[in-house]
């Protein structure tokens, strides 16, 4: 990571915008032609000089004319800086750790959790990599590219950010502490702007390959170039093509072994008589009942195929009058589990009923024995997974495209104006293979074997569309930005304002196939009513006054302020309108001394997914039998249950008797899951305290500390039947609690029948915490070899974290633990309260070495009563550029988790017996990219 760095500029630079202002206004005379070039020169010359001051977020006055991006404000004026956290990861440090892929980066940022990634199978993503600031959940993390919103491919507002190319990053900001005010709603949790390199010029050409033992092996090439258009514009294009192989469970020790399903060979019950008989996978006859695990079958990594093609423009109409815009497209072609789950196609637990012929000629004698018939047939009750067939996967294929063009200009040197429009449109097709139709087995049990494994089911074996789904965005902006420095500069400097518009929609269309219910594992699956649509204007402004300069121990104090006011229409539920603001402080001590403050609210509308997903249902059994559900349902506490407490909460609502809680057999209710049109806004406040170091007398040391604190109420989630079991029957076994309704029982057998978990606003979400960022370089002392060391440390500490479900219920205090007790969208599971990545660089022309470090803290079981734990990890990498004596190549190389750790294995753990949303499962991988540049 590096911090950006700022200091008050000189006056020359003011002086000289001013006079490039009156030169484009006479650009033809020659005297102008030379003053506006000498001025462009002392610009360069004094922002060259101020990068040896404070440090972070800053830009000058002429990066503000062309369009540099300030992350965390809209204002352009001369040395601003953010008064809000922000880390940085440049362009540098992302080609040589070889990204090809966001998630290639965003796993070493401390600040980022899990997110969807490509371990996340059977999620409603489909391969998609989606980004979790803070463990406050994807939808609460607003994701920007170059400060405009990027496009969302899901119902939940999440971005898939593999759209976004890491090769062509200049960097990346990530703002801690909500921006609402500036960017409007999802910014609770913080910022993540992608900052594109718009600027290149030449032709740039790379290879890369990553190999992963046993699969999930990468490749990639791309090809970059831009031109500048004459002297007033530039224009840059990208294409890439990447390919990721699969990684099977089988293929990792820890992943091999998860729960079981109906067995390949079948389990038999004749219907007349009662008695029971199976087959075990040898195919040998038995009467005690089998399972199968096919979890080795299973993508632990989903394989992915992309094309990405970019182009990025900005041109020079007429004096004073700039058009931009982008063109942003990608196709990604992934596999991956179903929303039932990868198993293969199963009779379902409670079975199908078949007649068997006296004449099959399958039958063996053991198994004719245990049948009766009657005319000819016996009725038999068949359980069973067609294993033959493989694990059943969805193919998803996603296009994404987004186009902007936009115009800005100079009402004077020192105010600007922007206006631009942006539309956006996921729209993805997702097919499910490896299923069957149902109602053909009952025609061939007599023609098949289907008495123990082996038998040719192919011809039930049928691809099933799921359905297409698609969204777009709309975005159209228009605001002036500026300093006053042309009217009056006040007695401490000029006032820097942004005023101006906004005006967002968001549709989706849901077109589910309609014969998913004929298939054994899928369910079928409704679309809203009413088509959904979002549709938000806003007002919105931002101002810095500067207080004091120049007095003692104050070089520079500024307070400011932005405020947004927000109308919201739905397609469904009342117009509602918000108000947003912030209050900051910057004050600068001196050029090695800055603090910063700020206080912000912020505003979070339920997205599409939460207010207009109608209810779907998968079978209560799916919790129990697919990987990525098993933390939403850990058995039942009445089952062996002595706390008298709980004894009498089970009787009052409705257990009977012991019986195996965990087998799927036993859970024949369904799992209820879907929107709320009811759901309210969510709203909080944040609040940073920090300051940044950059000391005169240590040249080469940036030290940046920050406090941050997000409270959130009302916020939009989902109680888990783990949770409501939990709340109902341990923590709080009253008669009136409201979480008992959450999760019922089977009046006849007691057992637990069906759940309930359709969004809803739950109570509260609070976190606090310390990021420390920290870079120091210097020359190699002593005569030691090489020409530069550097050392980077990014640490994240989280002081307090707690999620309350109900305002009925006590805060579950979440700081450093797992499970999904405490995690706040069920996506990342694992909150360590404390994180960090640190580096050391070894700088010698032409070769640049780095070492890796990352950690992420000891964790503890979230559940009730257990007291399981898992010990910090620790990873380490490295990576070795080498640029050798031939004109504009460069070798990378690197070796990822070098002492191949392997993930831990977890008391209640997530999928395949650990959690791949936050611990390495690929194990130690090797990287090798190269470069041509002309």
């Amino acid at each position: 990571m590096v911090l950006h760095k700022l200091d008050k500029p000189v006056n020359s630079l003011q002086l000289c915008r001013k006079a490039q202002w009156e030169g484009r206004l006479a650009m033809r005379r020659k005297t102008s032609k030379i003053l506006y070039g000498s001025c462009a020169f002392l610009g360069l010359v004094a922002s060259t000089i101020s990068t040896s001051a404070i440090a972070q977020d800053a830009v000058s006055a002429e990066e503000a004319d062309d369009g540099i991006v300030v992350t965390g404000t809209r204002i352009k004026s001369a040395g601003l800086s953010s008064t809000s956290p922000i880390s940085t990861l440049d362009g540098e440090q992302i080609q040589l750790q070889r990204a090809v892929t966001i998630e290639d980066i965003s796993v070493k940022v401390p600040q980022l959790a899990g997110g969807v990634n490509s371990t996340s199978v059977g999620s409603d993503a489909f391969g998609a990599q989606t980004l979790d600031l803070r463990n406050l959940g994807q939808n609460r993390t607003l994701v920007l590219i170059n400060g405009t919103r990027a496009l969302p491919f899901s119902f939940r507002n999440a971005v898939d950010v593999n759209s976004i190319p890491a090769p062509l990053l200049e960097r990346v900001d990530v703002l801690t502490g909500g921006a609402a005010a500036v960017y409007g709603a999802d910014a609770v949790a913080g910022v993540v702007n992608f900052i594109i390199n718009d600027d290149f010029e030449g032709l740039q050409a790379n290879i890369n390959y990553r190999a992963v033992a046993g699969g999930a092996s990468q490749k990639s090439a791309h090809l970059m170039g831009g031109m500048n258009l004459g002297d007033r514009g530039s224009i840059v294009g990208y294409v890439e093509y990447t390919d990721r192989d699969p990684l099977l469970a089988g293929k990792r020790s820890f992943a091999r072994n998860g729960a079981a399903t109906l067995p390949i060979g079948g389990n038999f019950t004749d219907v007349v008589s009662g008695r029971t008989f199976s087959y075990d996978a040898n195919g040998a006859f038995t009467l005690t009942p089998q399972t199968t695990d096919y979890t080795p079958l299973f993508l632990l990594s989903q394989p992915l195929r992309r094309i990405n093609a970019n182009a990025f423009f900005k041109y020079e109409l007429f004096e004073g009058v700039e058009t931009y815009g982008r063109v942003m497209y990608s196709t990604v072609k992934t596999q991956g589990g179903t929303r039932s789950g990868q198993n293969p196609p199963t009779t379902g637990a409670a079975g199908v009923n078949v007649q068997i012929a006296q004449t099959n000629p399958f039958l063996d004698p053991q198994a004719r024995a245990q049948l009766t018939f009657v005319n000819g047939f016996a009725n038999v009750n068949v359980r069973r997974s067609l294993g033959e067939l493989g694990a059943t996967f969805a193919e998803n294929k996603r296009d994404n495209i987004q186009a902007q063009i936009g115009l800005r200009g100079e009402i004077t040197p020192a105010i600007s104006w922007d206006a631009y429009y942006q539309y956006g449109r996921s729209k993805e097709s997702i097919t499910v293979k490896g299923d069957g139709l149902k109602a053909s087995f009952a025609g061939l049990v007599n023609t098949t074997d289907i008495f123990g494994p082996g038998g040719n089911f192919t011809s039930v074996l049928q691809d099933f569309d799921f359905g297409d789904r698609e969204r777009t965005q709309q975005v159209a902006s228009a605001y002036i930005a500026g300093d006053t420095s042309d009217f009056f500069n006040g007695w401490a400097g000029p006032v820097g304002f942004t005023a101006g518009y906004e005006f967002r929609k968001e549709t989706g269309r849901f077109a589910y196939g309609s014969n998913l219910g004929t298939s054994f594992n899928q369910g079928a699956e409704s679309a809203p009513p009413i088509p959904p649509f979002i549709q938000v204007n806003e007002l919105f402004g931002e101002l810095v006054v500067p207080l004091l300069s120049d007095v003692p121990l104050i070089k520079q104090l500024n307070v400011e302020g932005a405020y947004r006011r927000s109308w919201y229409e739905k397609s469904v539920g009342p117009d509602r309108s918000y108000d947003t603001n912030k209050v900051g402080i910057n004050w600068t001590v001196s050029d090695d001394l800055r603090f910063r403050a700020t206080r912000q609210t912020v505003i979070r509308d339920a997205n599409i997914g939460e207010f207009a997903n109608p209810v779907f249902s998968i079978p209560f059994a799916n919790l129990r039998t697919v990987a990525r559900l098993f933390p939403r349902y850990a058995g039942d506490p009445c089952v062996g249950a002595t706390n008298a407490a709980t004894v009498t909460q089970c009787t009052a609502q409705g257990y009977k008797a012991a019986y195996d809680s965990n087998n799927p057999a036993n859970l024949t209710g369904g799992y209820f899951f879907g929107g709320n049109a009811n759901i309210q806004a969510e709203r909080g406040k944040t609040y940073t305290i920090g300051g940044v170091l950059t000391p005169s007398f240590i040249p080469g040391l940036n030290l940046s500390v920050d406090y941050y604190k997000i409270s959130i109420r009302d916020a939009v989630g989902q109680i888990q039947p783990i949770d409501a079991i939990t709340s109902c029957y341990v923590t709080d076994p009253s008669a009136d609690n409201p979480l008992c309704a959450a999760v019922t029982r089977d009046p006849v057998t007691g057992f637990i029948k069906n759940a309930f978990v359709d969004d809803r606003n739950l109570a509260s979400i609070k976190q606090e915490g310390i990021d420390v960022d920290l870079k120091y370089g210097f020359d190699v002392p002593f005569g030691l070899p090489g020409d530069r060391w550097s050392f980077g440390y990014q640490g994240s500490f989280v002081t307090d974290y707690t999620i309350q479900r109900n305002a009925v219920l006590t805060p579950v205090d979440c700081k450093g633990s797992y499970g999904s007790r405490c995690s706040s969208d069920l996506v990342t599971l694992v909150v360590p309260d404390y994180r960090h990545r640190a580096t050391f660089t070894w700088d010698s022309e032409p070769l640049t070495v780095q070492f890796g470090w990352k950690r992420i803290g000891s964790v503890k079981d979230s559940t009730a009563g257990s007291v399981g734990k898992i010990d910090a990890f620790n990873y380490f990498d490295l990576n070795i550029a080498l640029r050798p004596p031939i004109k504009g190549l460069s070798l990378t190389f690197g070796i990822d988790n070098i002492f191949d750790k392997k993930p831990p294995l977890a008391v209640n753990p997530g999928a395949f017996n650990t959690f791949p949303d936050t611990y390495d499962v690929l194990g130690r991988t090797f990287g090798f990219s190269l470069t041509i540049r002309r």
